[in-house]
């Protein structure tokens, strides 16, 4: 497995090492051992999967409290993704980080626990996976707007299909500081 370093300390890529003949292939998408190496230990305590339509954007969601790290990717089609670091104090507060993840290069993103994370589809169809670390709770689900200009996201669309949670979200300069993480060095 290869880790892929982006601009946002502490989010990283991993790209695992396919092994493929005329039958198809195996990868290994997860071993809790290699990501230690990397200086991760979660212990994830819930999966999802959801399917998308090409233009569907999801996000920027996050919970607090009760953060959820997660560790996601792509079993078919494509995805941008997209994590902010919404930590109250941290030194990069408001700054983000995306990667491209696709079926084809089965590549998983990790998102620390206090950012925002969202996609959108690229591909006619995606089944987008997460394992994360902590459980849902409706009472801590919080999100930001995607098009929050402070943030300036290069959406690679203009005209995403939202929820309506999601195209009601507020700006971030606009959520009180108790109901944002708080960065811990």
């Amino acid at each position: 497995m290869r880790v892929i370093e982006t601009d946002l300390p502490g989010c990283l890529v991993f790209e695992p090492q396919v092994f493929g003949d005329d039958r198809g292939f195996f990868f290994e998408s997860f071993n809790h051992d290699k990501l230690a190496g990397y200086g991760l230990r979660p212990a994830f305590v819930q999966g999802n999967v959801s399917s998308s339509s090409k233009g569907v954007l999801r996000g920027l969601h996050y919970q607090w409290p009760r953060p959820q790290g997660k560790y996601v990717s792509v079993i078919e089609g494509e995805v941008w993704d997209v994590a902010v670091d919404i930590r109250r104090g941290s030194p990069h507060f408001g700054r983000w980080a995306a990667v491209h993840l696709s079926a084809e290069n089965k590549r998983h993103f990790w998102i620390p626990q206090g950012f925002a994370h969202g996609f959108v589809t690229l591909s006619e169809r995606a089944v987008f996976t997460y394992l994360c670390t902590a459980t849902y709770d409706r009472d801590a689900d919080a999100g930001i707007r995607w098009d929050d200009p402070d943030l300036a996201i290069d959406w690679p669309v203009s005209a995403p299909l939202l929820s309506e949670k999601d195209g009601r979200a507020p700006f971030l300069k606009d959520v009180p500081e108790d109901r944002l993480p708080l960065f811990v060095p």
